[in-house]
């Protein structure tokens, strides 16, 4: 049975729930066209409304700070990554901006007196902060206290505590009485102000929720940003002034450290954890705390401007979900533009995210390129060059595997990952284009019973090695090339008995029988319509070819799904689902666990991609297979969800 006011009111209204403000925005509307237009700014349900967008802003910009792993790595209190669970637990934090507005809108009706406050009264100012210290910080101090208590903490404030890595959305994420009691105390200095002494203004109202919510991210942030030298210079400080690493100890240490900002009341109560000043020095100083090394690199890169969105550190309830084109990206197209220019200026990698698999941190590195730009002449000096200091990078750090992404493995462009491995010969760090596994991802989705297959990209390195693997098996490969010199090279390669099964064609109207379609190359609908009826689109192709055929079936680019015991794995990689990652990422990994010591770039060697397959499949991971028609395809796009309120 759940607790009585432990669950929110309008916790099945979804994203309907933002409808609650639609009677403040129709006063708002109302004042403006029927009272005096000039005064409308100053209606009260105008300010709530103001406050509640300025806060559900700020609360998401310090979120993207939290998770800007290439900006605050160093500075991380808990390493571990935020992983898809939390996520989901804490998609609904902002329930408590809401509560707020709407007790703010009844306390404005209950106390006629709060219309027309001045802008500005420095007295209230100085009232607010007085209250603050002698009542809502005692007062929270003793509640929070009680809340740890076993009913309470059991029925209630075990919520809270779910989160195991404290993120700025944690702090809104509590049950509705736990909020309710908050807002009550967070309301003292500001009623008692503008009631009791008469000296309240809107910049106090303003200023006080600002610095309140500035201090609750402070501590929920997961980055020790206050320099301990700060504490050194001036000792009181440290009881008048809480930091990340002294909030994260009570999330660890839950019997401990129960202030709402200012440790002199666990001083007060001997609930203050002795280790508070010393962590907090070690991580602020960065000795002896630092971030440990990740064993696998996987280096990525931006596709386009809208699926830069799509990183950790913009929105990471979006980051969570499989990456499609959202109506609410529009408007932040220009920022996202304005991003990228910046980012091309900066010219660095940078750490987007990472998670633990049986003890080895993995961390997703990107080069700030988007995907057109590789196909640009000019360009590749410079992308190359990126790579490559990323690599020497990895090398410099530790890190034993670096796995190369699609457009960073280009054959054009380095040849499959040969080009630095051939210049530093003397590398550590194993670089991995991961294509094994991908040709097998692929060869082993192709039905048992196929005699035919249709392949574009077939002098590719991915789409040699399947024409190889595949007339092996005695299936017929129809390859599509203008080139005669590398379909003959690749013919050559392949057994006298088997070299039959290679076939040139050099036109889309050849495989208007086959119905099993491998696609390398980019086609267009016009190319696609040669498939006929009931065609299989299997693709390894960036970006994937667009669904366009209805009675035709198109596969996701090949992917294997990570063990289930991965941990703090918490965004999608581009259009995957939760828990899986393109194959050539998943090859790396595979490199990785089993600890070989061979670099795997140019050309794929055919005879390994069964022994790949296997090894893979003995570390719990898992071929993804999904078909969708271009019917299905569109639909789903156009009708799921994507409430965008979880930070």
């Amino acid at each position: 049975m759940v607790a009585p006011l432990s669950a929110w009111p309008w916790e099945n209204l979804g994203a309907f729930k933002y409808l609650l403000f639609g009677p403040m925005l129709a006063q708002v509307v109302h004042s403006r066209i029927y009272e005096d237009g000039s005064n409308y700014m100053s209606s009260w349900c105008f300010h709530l409304f103001l406050l509640w967008h300025t806060r559900f802003w700020f609360f998401g910009i310090f979120s993207s700070f939290s998770n800007m792993l290439f900006i605050n790595c160093g500075r991380r209190i808990n390493h571990n990554g935020v992983d898809f669970n939390q996520i989901d637990l804490e998609w609904d934090w902002d329930n408590f901006l809401i509560l707020q507005a709407l007790m703010a809108s009844a306390a404005y009706y209950t106390f006629p007196s709060l219309e027309g406050l001045p802008l500005w009264n420095t007295s209230g100012l100085i009232t607010a902060l007085i209250l603050h210290i002698g009542v809502s910080e005692p007062l929270y101090y003793w509640v929070h206290r009680g809340f740890h208590g076993q009913f309470l903490f059991q029925n209630y404030h075990s919520l809270h505590h779910r989160s195991a890595i404290p993120q700025p959305s944690t702090a809104g994420h509590a049950t509705f009485l736990e909020h309710l009691i908050l807002t009550a105390i967070m309301g003292v200095p500001i009623l008692g102000s503008c009631l009791m002494f008469n000296n309240g203004s809107l910049g106090l109202i303003y200023c006080y929720i600002v610095m309140f919510d500035l201090m609750r991210c402070l501590g929920h942030c997961n980055i020790e940003v206050i320099p301990h030298q700060l504490f050194d210079a001036f000792p009181f400080l440290r009881y008048l002034l809480y930091t990340p690493t002294y909030h994260s100890l009570h999330h660890t240490e839950m019997d401990t450290n129960f202030c709402l900002f200012m440790p002199l009341y666990d001083a007060i109560g001997n609930t203050l954890n002795s280790k508070s000043w010393e962590l907090h020095r070690k991580i602020s100083s960065q000795i002896g705390y630092r971030e440990r090394v990740a064993d696998f690199v996987f280096l990525a890169h931006v596709v386009d401007l809208s699926s830069s969105m799509h990183a950790p550190f913009v929105w990471r309830s979006f980051a969570s979900k499989p990456f499609a084109v959202r109506f609410f990206q529009i408007p932040c197209l220009p920022g996202a533009f304005g991003v990228m220019l910046a980012m091309w200026a900066w010219a660095k990698t940078f750490t987007v995210s990472f998670y633990n698999l049986r003890g080895r941190l993995h961390q997703t590195w990107a080069v700030p390129r988007f995907g057109f730009q590789y196909f640009l002449p000019f360009a590749a000096d410079g992308i190359n060059k990126q790579i490559e200091e990323a690599i020497l990078k990895a090398d410099r750090l530790g890190v034993k595997v670096i796995s190369l992404a699609a457009l960073n493995k280009n054959e054009a462009l380095n040849g499959g990952g040969t080009l630095f491995v051939s210049k530093h010969e003397d590398l550590k760090v194993r670089v991995v284009h991961g294509n094994t596994l991908t040709a097998a991802v692929i060869l082993n989705d192709v039905p048992k019973d196929v005699e035919e297959v249709f392949l574009t990209g077939a002098t590719s390195k991915l789409g040699r090695a399947i024409a190889l693997y595949l007339c092996r098996k005695k299936i017929r490969v129809l390859m599509l090339t203008l080139s005669t010199e590398r379909y003959q090279k690749i013919q050559k390669e392949a057994p006298l008995d088997c070299q039959s099964y290679l076939v040139q064609v050099t036109k889309y109207q050849a495989a208007r029988n086959c119905k099993t379609w491998i696609v390398g190359k980019w086609i267009t609908p016009r190319e696609q319509s040669w498939a006929p009826a009931g065609t299989h689109f299997h693709q390894f192709v960036v970006p994937p070819i667009l669904p366009f055929r209805r009675n035709c079936t198109y596969g996701d680019l090949a992917a294997m799904r990570l063990p289930t015991d991965v941990e703090g794995l918490g965004s999608c990689e581009y259009t995957m689902d939760r828990g899986v990652v393109h194959a050539c990422h998943a090859g790396g990994v595979v490199h990785l666990l089993e600890g070989w010591t061979h670099h795997e770039v140019g050309p794929i060697d055919v005879d390994r991609i069964d022994f790949v397959w296997e090894a893979a499949l003995k570390h719990g991971l898992k071929p993804v297979s999904t078909k969708t028609t271009a019917t299905t395809t569109a639909t789903t796009s156009a009708t799921t969800p994507m409430p965008t309120n979880s930070l």
